[in-house]
């Protein structure tokens, strides 16, 4: 996963990792594992796009990793 949105989001409007934590109750570990580009809950983003009021689409996309594209399995 890809969360490059969501962080141009908040420097868009002013806003740190911490302050989305506060507005949204996500737990600092979430917000690492986002950090380091790993999948998270649904019920996360859906949180996080409640509070930003925007889509999905404005803070993830779904990059497939190295290991899933050569494996040859189908999705």
């Amino acid at each position: 996963m890809c969360y490059k949105k969501l962080w141009k989001l908040l420097i868009d409007k002013g806003m740190t990792r911490a302050s989305l934590r506060e507005a949204t109750g996500i737990a600092p570990a979430t917000i690492s594992k986002m950090s380091r580009g790993e999948s998270v809950g649904a019920n996360v983003l859906e949180r996080i796009c409640a509070s930003m009021q925007c889509n999905i689409g404005d803070i993830v996309d779904y990059v497939p990793n190295a290991k899933e594209q050569t494996s040859g399995v189908d999705a």
